[in-house]
């Protein structure tokens, strides 16, 4: 179902995750967030939230692959094998399968195997092998996963020499690459949040949402940069306040969250790269051969930012082989996208859509998580009001 959907700015917003909160985000989807402090009346409304359990729209196209109580997750990818991942970082809780394969029987398995799965104290020595608080998970068009390890548990800052973007090759289930990002790349105060591939380069591009950046990969040499850091395309509007059920989200100090670069997508011929902060109503987009240009000078680089005009808020994009942009409009639980000529359309509205996170793409089906941030305990006074469980939805790719 296709509608056309008249853009509101009063009534969108987002994040990346209840990351943001803490330390912050994204981020999620995911990343930090700046708080600023709220007035009276917006404490008041955290306080008296009473969320109700979501009903599905009627008709709706929206099936569910995979639903769990807890721990909570944000990601998910499609193997070419068929195989649906979910990946469950580790901000209020410490899961036995960080990343994992998920089933239609609600079966979760660590992937690639136990040991990657695993960070406790015995392998604290070696942060580059194991996933500490994955954040992304993503299929590029040859098939190969990457894991997107902002290494920040709890959003409380980085474990040192934990950052990473790791391939693993599906067929095997071996990892092939392990990119580890330096403190210059990932501070101790960063939050790599998601992660878009260009195989025909060979270049990766990677929204930072903690002090607001973006970080580009060459993969051939596993050599990675920071750009853009702080600039205003990369930070959230400290004058908006996110809503999700209408609820503003403000932490227990009384603080309104605010999120920085989060959502990303890749132009389909891989000239151009989209990315919008979470509190945020502006798009963005930049050519790709100006970020692979390592002769710019920040401001040079920063003179090639179009800025692309209001869209909804949302927390994560992808863009589908006419290159329209897909959003997960998580203030009013909906699916939207962006034409190339920048009309926004309705794909889909459920009140199951409990803050949708991020989207793959596959055999021309749309999977979306439902990561229900707005819910946890730290948009709700230290109580958690989730109701349903997380979820991993999926529905046919409109035409």
């Amino acid at each position: 179902m296709k509608l056309t959907l008249p853009f509101l700015p009063t009534a969108s917003c987002q994040t990346a995750a209840s990351l943001l909160a803490l330390a912050v985000m994204a981020g999620c989807s995911s990343p930090t967030s700046t708080p600023d402090t709220a007035g009276t009346s917006a404490a008041a409304d955290s306080t008296t939230y009473a969320p109700r359990a979501p009903q599905a729209a009627a008709n709706s196209p929206l099936q569910v692959v995979f639903a769990a109580r807890e721990p909570q997750f944000v990601g998910v990818a499609v193997l070419p094998d068929g195989r649906v991942l979910a990946d469950f970082p580790r901000w209020d809780n410490n899961p036995v399968a960080p990343v994992a394969v998920v089933g239609s029987d609600n079966s979760v398995k660590p992937y690639p195997d136990a040991n990657w799965c695993t960070w406790n104290e015995t392998v604290r020595n070696e942060p580059q092998k194991h996933w500490i608080c994955p954040q992304s998970v993503y299929a590029d068009k040859t098939g190969m996963l990457w894991v997107l390890d902002p290494a920040s548990p709890g959003l409380k800052g980085t474990v040192p020499g934990g950052p990473k973007l790791v391939r693993i090759d599906p067929k095997t289930d071996k990892v092939v690459q392990n990119i580890s990002f330096p403190e210059s790349v990932a501070s101790r105060k960063s939050y790599l949040n998601d992660v878009r591939v260009d195989t025909q380069t060979n270049y990766a591009y990677i929204t930072e949402s903690g002090e607001g950046s973006l970080v580009v990969v060459d993969l051939k040499t596993s050599k990675a940069r920071r750009l853009l850091k702080a600039h205003a395309s990369m930070m959230g509007d400290t004058t908006l306040n996110i809503k999700a059920d209408g609820h503003e989200m403000i932490d227990a100090t009384g603080k309104r969250a605010r999120f920085n670069a989060d959502g990303i997508a890749l132009s389909q011929d891989g000239q151009y790269l989209y990315w919008k902060p979470l509190t945020s109503y502006k798009l963005y987009r930049i050519k790709t051969e100006a970020l692979r240009n390592a002769a710019l000078s920040e401001a040079q680089l920063a003179a090639q930012i179009e800025d692309l005009g209001k869209v909804p808020a949302c927390d994560g994009m992808e863009i589908d082989a006419q290159n329209n942009l897909y959003m997960t409009a998580f203030e009013n639980h909906s699916l939207v996208r962006r034409t190339p000529a920048g009309k926004i359309e309705t794909v889909v509205q459920d009140e199951r859509l409990e803050w949708p996170d991020t989207f793959a793409f596959a055999d021309g089906s749309l999977y979306v998580t439902a990561s229900a941030i707005h819910k946890t305990p730290t948009w709700n006074k230290g109580v958690g009001r989730q109701d349903q469980p997380y979820t991993i939805f999926k529905m046919a790719l409109p035409k």
